[in-house]
């Protein structure tokens, strides 16, 4: 270190005077060459794409569907429809699987042709993805049809 000293002792204690032909680069700019950088566009998307998890749809038994059936004509034959809340497999836009949410609200129609059930604010649920169906007033009217 002391044969480094006396190597550059004539500009070693000297002040730093600063680039002579042009301006200093703003402290920000300066920054901004160190920052890390992306050199794979979208990967990170990719990566968190791929680590994201669906759910398998599985298939409604025959007298789970005839139980489902049942309570979609009952729901429907009710003047006014009344609330149900259904358990629906909604497919992901992106890649296999999807995933069970709860759609509740009030049946306004049956569309055959289409197979969906449309709620009164028009959203439209595929019969084929129900696997669940919570209605208050249909399980009161099972347990006051079982007493009987």
């Amino acid at each position: 270190m002391e044969d480094a000293r006396e190597k550059y002792s004539d500009i070693i204690d000297r002040e730093y005077a600063g680039p002579q032909w042009h301006k200093p680069m703003p402290k920000a700019s300066r920054a901004a060459q160190f920052s890390p950088f992306a050199a794979l566009t979208g990967y990170d998307d990719l990566v968190g794409e791929a680590a994201r998890l669906t759910d398998a749809q599985t298939d409604v038994s025959e007298d789970g569907r005839q139980v489902l059936d049942e309570a979609i004509a009952w729901i429907l034959a009710q003047k006014p429809a009344p609330e149900a809340a259904f358990t629906v497999f909604v497919p992901d836009k992106k890649k296999e699987g999807g995933a069970y949410e709860t759609v509740t609200g009030r049946v306004a129609k049956h569309d055959p042709v289409a197979q969906t059930l449309v709620l009164t604010d028009r959203r439209e649920i595929p019969v084929a993805d129900i696997c669940g169906i919570r209605c208050e007033a249909y399980e009161r009217a099972q347990s006051a049809g079982k007493q009987n």
